[in-house]
């Protein structure tokens, strides 16, 4: 299994990347319980080899990323991918916007928070209704021709959407909720995986059922001395070479138990057994 993933033919990361949404306080609203050991969760993020660091200044609003220039600028090799496209009006509240003129706004507003001239990853978080998706699109292509963007993500998007975006611009990387149980988005990562796209699955540890004491999750993790959530981000490695998962955490425990999962091996049968399983429950 490749252990590393290379995003529009030059940012090559490690497979196993921290999503950031969690550094930040109830409802993704205000700053998180213990600013600290966030800190301490970023800095050990990096020490122990995650080069890939997923946000969006809608966590928090702007929270996250404030943390993440605390703890890693001037991030030294660790590639930090932000998103704009939705407002905050409240705990847990995600208004759509993806009027272009807000998208460029949030962009340059992202560039000062994280310190860069270049965000490495900027990702639209959802196509709005509202308006041509194609202006949203052209939007981050205007916004990479000036430098500002590196490359150009998606979020929560369905195959037909991905293609469309693709004779705007160029697109690297989608990301779609998908874990073991849930698996809408198998169109959308058959279609990145043909495409050499990586797809970044968010909510990657859910596993209902699965994971129960006489599940099919604890026995083939008790087979290997791992956790449940550890086999499930084990068998989202397995299951594609383009997949780029982004398990998140406040705490520093987590986040080692979270990357200690990308040495667990599964064999042939083992993967079987859990996409069967995971098929089933669904």
């Amino acid at each position: 299994m490749t252990s590393t993933l290379t995003l529009g033919g030059d940012l090559t990361v490690n497979r196993l990347g921290f999503g950031a949404m969690r550094l930040t306080g109830d409802g993704v609203w205000g700053p998180p319980a213990d600013r600290d050991e966030c800190i301490r969760v970023l800095r050990r993020a990096a020490e122990l080899g995650v080069d890939f660091i997923d946000t969006a200044n809608s966590y928090g609003p702007y929270v996250s990323e404030e943390l993440i220039r605390e703890a890693l600028h001037p991030y030294d090799g660790v590639v930090i991918a932000t998103k704009a496209g939705l407002l905050r009006t409240g705990p847990d509240q995600w208004p759509v916007l993806g009027y272009p003129a807000y998208l460029r706004q949030e962009c340059e507003m992202s560039l000062r928070r994280l310190g860069v001239d270049t965000i490495d990853l900027f990702q639209l978080h959802r196509i709005d209704t509202k308006f041509p998706a194609e202006d949203q699109i052209g939007e981050l292509a205007a916004l990479q021709r000036e430098g500002k963007i590196r490359h150009i993500g998606l979020s929560e998007v369905t195959a037909e959407q991905l293609d469309a975006a693709r004779s705007v611009a160029p697109i690297v990387s989608v990301q779609n909720m998908y874990n073991l149980t849930v698996r809408t988005a198998e169109p959308v990562l058959d279609a990145c995986e043909t495409a050499g796209i990586a797809f970044i699955p968010w909510f990657p540890l859910a596993a209902g059922p699965l994971a129960a004491a006489d599940g099919p999750l604890q026995s083939i993790a008790a087979d290997h001395g791992a956790t449940p959530s550890q086999l499930a981000l084990a068998w989202l490695l397995r299951r594609s070479p383009v997949m780029l998962p982004i398990p998140g955490t406040s705490k520093v425990a987590h986040l080692e138990e979270n990357v200690a999962a990308a040495q667990i091996e599964l064999t042939d049968a083992e993967f079987d057994t859990l996409s069967n399983a995971g098929a089933a429950d669904a």
